[in-house]
Order: C-alpha cells, then sequence, then structure tokens
C-alpha cells in the first residue's frame, strides 16, 4: 500500500484552515473535523467512488534532517501500515495512505458520533450495562490484534469512537502499535498518555497484551468513576502513583455499581502483571457477561 503509493509524485498537503475544499490525491476536502499537534483530520469524498472518509494528513514542515521529524513519520506510516492489515469491525479501517510535501495521508472510514471522552464527566456518564458492553467490544477489537502480533499501547477514552445510531464501537489510532518491545522515543521518553499507561511502559520496559489490558481497565474505571484511576498535581507525582498507589476501589466510589461489574475492571489495573489478565477475549467474556446480567437491553444515550 504504502510503498506503492511513495513511488508516485507526492501530493501537494491542503492548506491548514481548509476554508474552500480543495484536494489532495484522489480525495476532495470538504472541512476540517479536528486538528492534533502535528496533524489535521478533514471530511473528505473520494472522487473515484463518491465514500466519504476521514483524511488523516500529517504536516510536519521544516526539520526533515532531524530525529524527532523521522520518528513522527514513522509513528503515521507504522499506523497506516498496522491498520491497513487489520480487519475487524472494532477497529477504524485505513483505505489508502501516501506521502505528501509536508508529510503524509491516510485515508480512514469516516466514522460518525463522538469519542468516549464525552462520556467521562460525572454529569454525562454512561449507565453501567453499557459501559460493560462497550469494554467488551473494546477487549475484542484488542483480543484481535493481539492475535495479529499488534499492541495498541494508548488505550484511551479520546480513542474510542462511538456512534449509539449504528451500534458503533471503534478503537482507533494507532500511531503507536508495534509488536511487543521497549516504548521509548530516541530521547528515551515513553510514548503514550500517563494516565493510562501501565506500570511497566512508564518505566520503558518490554510491554505486550497486558499493558493494552491496563489502558482499557483505566478507561473503563473513568467511564464508571468520573475520575481518572490516578490522579496527581503534577507528571512526577501521577508517575509516581500510577507505579506504587492501588487504584480506589470502584466500590467504594459507586456503592450502586453490580459487584460482578467491579470484579470484572479492578484486575485490569493490578501493578503486578503476574496478576493482570493479558489474554484480552477472556476480558471480552468476562464483560459480556457482566453486560447480559442486566434484564433488558441498557440504554444508550
Amino acid at each position: 500500500m504504502w510503498r506503492w503509493l511513495s513511488k508516485r509524485k507526492a501530493p501537494a498537503a491542503p492548506p491548514s484552515d481548509a476554508a474552500q475544499p480543495v484536494g489532495l490525491a484522489n480525495y476532495r476536502i470538504e472541512r476540517l473535523m479536528g486538528k492534533g499537534a502535528a496533524s489535521q483530520v478533514f471530511l473528505a469524498q473520494d472522487r473515484r467512488s463518491g465514500r466519504w472518509v476521514a483524511l488523516k494528513v500529517l504536516e510536519l514542515g521544516g526539520g526533515q534532517a532531524s530525529p524527532e521529524w523521522h520518528d513522527a513519520l514513522e509513528r503515521f506510516r507504522r499506523e497506516a501500515t498496522v491498520l491497513h492489515d487489520l480487519h475487524h469491525p472494532g477497529i477504524v479501517a485505513v483505505l489508502d495512505a501516501g506521502p505528501s510535501e509536508q508529510g503524509a495521508w491516510m485515508a480512514m472510514e469516516a466514522v460518525a458520533g463522538c469519542d468516549l471522552t464525552r462520556y467521562t464527566r460525572p454529569a454525562r456518564l454512561l449507565p453501567p450495562p453499557l459501559v460493560a458492553r462497550v469494554g467488551a467490544r473494546l477487549a475484542e477489537a484488542l483480543a484481535y490484534a493481539h492475535r495479529r502480533g499488534v499492541v495498541h499501547r494508548d488505550v484511551k477514552p479520546a480513542n474510542v469512537l462511538v456512534d449509539w445510531t449504528k451500534d458503533s464501537v471503534k478503537l482507533s489510532d494507532f500511531g503507536l502499535a508495534r509488536s511487543s518491545e521497549h516504548t521509548q522515543t530516541r530521547s528515551g521518553i515513553a510514548l503514550g498518555s500517563p494516565d493510562y499507561m501501565a506500570p511497566e511502559q512508564l518505566a520503558g520496559g518490554a510491554i505486550g497484551p497486558a499493558s493494552d489490558v491496563y489502558g482499557l481497565g483505566a478507561t473503563l474505571f473513568e467511564l464508571l468513576a468520573g475520575r481518572r484511576p490516578h490522579q496527581a498535581d503534577n507528571l512526577g507525582e501521577l508517575l509516581r502513583a500510577v507505579a506504587s498507589e492501588p487504584a480506589p476501589q470502584l466500590a467504594r466510589l459507586r456503592p450502586e455499581l453490580d459487584p460482578a461489574l467491579c470484579d470484572a475492571v479492578m484486575p485490569l489495573l493490578a501493578k503486578d502483571l503476574a496478576q493482570r489478565p493479558s489474554d484480552a477475549a477472556e476480558v471480552a467474556a468476562q464483560l459480556w457477561n457482566v453486560a447480559n446480567a442486566t434484564t433488558g437491553a441498557p440504554r444508550t444515550p
């Protein structure tokens, strides 16, 4: 996929404001959907098929000889390659990818709805049976990736897209994904979101499926408690808490929760790898049991 496109002339990147629809490769850009530190996501239409896609554009600007530039481009390239090889209803699909003058781009399936950060605030928490159901589906997607040797390494609410009208739950942003290995950059800094990273990941050690299971546990904990497992005033205190302090018990924060749901989520946050589940498929099965034990379908927002 990527090598074939890289042999062609690199298309021009769209302007950052995208005020008017412009073109990129075979895509007509309609509007800006979101932006990060170095990338932007546009709603675009494939001129060949008419299909609407989410076009993620990496704009690195100058400094092409710097290690940081090459690191960012490699992460983007790896995300495109990894996702192109993963075909699962719970994982956002990559349809096409290629280089641009300023970096690179990839066309992904367009997912309506929002990410799960919307439901981490105490006033907007989802019904617990629905959280179990979402968690089970995410665990199934992770199990599929793990069977293919891919570890996501950045499971968090912002990387989960939900569309309740289509009963869709999809894991996105595999920019850090790779096989089990060390997680540090050239500067020695671990990549990821510290609030959702397992202790071994924060320490820069070897990671595997159990590290993704921790991220899933931290995500479900926040969806149920309206707060993250560990809270601190600065990064240093947060790192120490994740490394040595147990997460508060969900049963104490929300006594009304089904004990079976608490029992399914809390082990995912174990510090000791020997005590933390590593098989996401087993985690999915346990969460499905909790979700199905509730009479009637859980209410969706």
